[in-house]
This record gives C-alpha cells, sequence and structure tokens, in this order.
C-alpha cells in the first residue's frame, strides 16, 4: 500500500524491515518444544524465556494464523499448534453436551465462543472437521437465528450478547467460501435454506433492503 498507493518507498523499507524482525524474532522466541504437540507457536513470550500456551477465540489469534496470512495451513508448526489449541492442552477449550471449542478469559470458563468454531471451520481442509462446525452453529444459536459472542457448554440459551455483529460477518464469510469451495457440506443439512432466510433478516435489520 505504501508503495503503490503512497508512493512513500522509503517508508515501505522501513515497514517491510521491521516486518522481517518481527518475523525472526517470533522463529527465535515464539516457538515452543511442547511435550505432547512437539513445536508450537505461544500464545505470548515475555522475552526472558518464559511464554504462555493457550489461545482465545478472538481474532487474531493463533487458530486464525492461516485466515490472515501468517502462516500456511500446511506449516508444521501450525499443525501441531491447532491440534494443542483445539485441545484440553488449551485452558480455554471447552467441551459439554452443547458443543465443544474455544473460548477466552473475556467471558470467562466453559463458554464457547461460535467465532472460535467458525474459525476452526475456515482454516480446516477436513470435510468431516468442517462438517462439525456447521453443524455446531446450527444447533447452539438458541433459536435465535443469530451468532451469539458465547454460550455455556452445556447449555446454548444460557449466551452473551444477543447481537453480535462480528461473529454473523464471519458466520457469513464461512458459509460463502463452503458454499463457493464445498457445496456438497451444505447440501447434507437443511441448514442453507435456513442461513438464506435469517440473513434476509439480518440485511433487513441493518441496512433497511
Amino acid at each position: 500500500m505504501m508503495t503503490v498507493i503512497a508512493k512513500d518507498t522509503a517508508l515501505a523499507a522501513e515497514l517491510k524491515a521491521l516486518a522481517t524482525e518481527v518475523s525472526k524474532a517470533l522463529q527465535q522466541h515464539a516457538i515452543i518444544d511442547h511435550k505432547e504437540f512437539g513445536q508450537v507457536y505461544a500464545f505470548e513470550v515475555n522475552g526472558f524465556g518464559s511464554c504462555l500456551l493457550m489461545d482465545d477465540a478472538n481474532i487474531p489469534s493463533l487458530l486464525s494464523l492461516p485466515y490472515l496470512g501468517g502462516v500456511k495451513k500446511t506449516d508444521p508448526i501450525y499443525i501441531n499448534t491447532r491440534k494443542m489449541v483445539l485441545s484440553k492442552s488449551n485452558p480455554f477449550y471447552f467441551s459439554g453436551k452443547a458443543g465443544k471449542g474455544i473460548g477466552g478469559p473475556h467471558v470467562g470458563q466453559d463458554m464457547i465462543w461460535p467465532m472460535g468454531i467458525t474459525m476452526q471451520g475456515l482454516t480446516s481442509s477436513s470435510d468431516v472437521e468442517i462438517r462439525s462446525c456447521i453443524e455446531q452453529l446450527k444447533n447452539t444459536h438458541a433459536g435465535t437465528g443469530f451468532m451469539h459472542e458465547s454460550f455455556h457448554k452445556g447449555d446454548p440459551k444460557n449466551f452473551t450478547r444477543s447481537w453480535f455483529a462480528w461473529a454473523n460477518t464471519l458466520f457469513g464469510e464461512f458459509l460463502w467460501k463452503i458454499y463457493k469451495e464445498k457445496p456438497h457440506l451444505l447440501a447434507y443439512v437443511s441448514f442453507f435454506n435456513f442461513c438464506r432466510n435469517k440473513w434476509k433478516f439480518f440485511y433487513i435489520k441493518m441496512f433497511g433492503i
């Protein structure tokens, strides 16, 4: 952008140098040897040798790294990290009768974020995993037709924020990606018509059209 739009090659060079410096620092300090998963990316490091191994459903997150263009989905360290954050090794990964997924310290224990489930689907190449994410999102909107900030792992009717545009928008992006790339995953559920009707209501509510 700085080179093409702003025509500021000096600042563009500074930004590229900073990006290179940060990338080298991450490779040097943010890759941790996990006893179960092998090399993984840390959620936080303090520069003195300590690290925090977890993930948060908010974006940016470790799970969302390929979505953001930080790494490729095939990156071996990301694959290990993905396995870690989608397991009980992540203190903010919750599982119950209503669903399973990543939450975060913002809302607290046992509260799963639909955004995390959506991001799991967006960064997956597995039809089985993507289908599971669709099913969970279908079954945990508590009859409202909208994605919430979070829901309790044992009861989707116990949720926070009845209106959360970020989660709804990401959900729409997820469905559109599936429709364009893997439409057969929508064919096996009666979810597409449900979403089409709900998103029609969503656009009426948001834009008055």
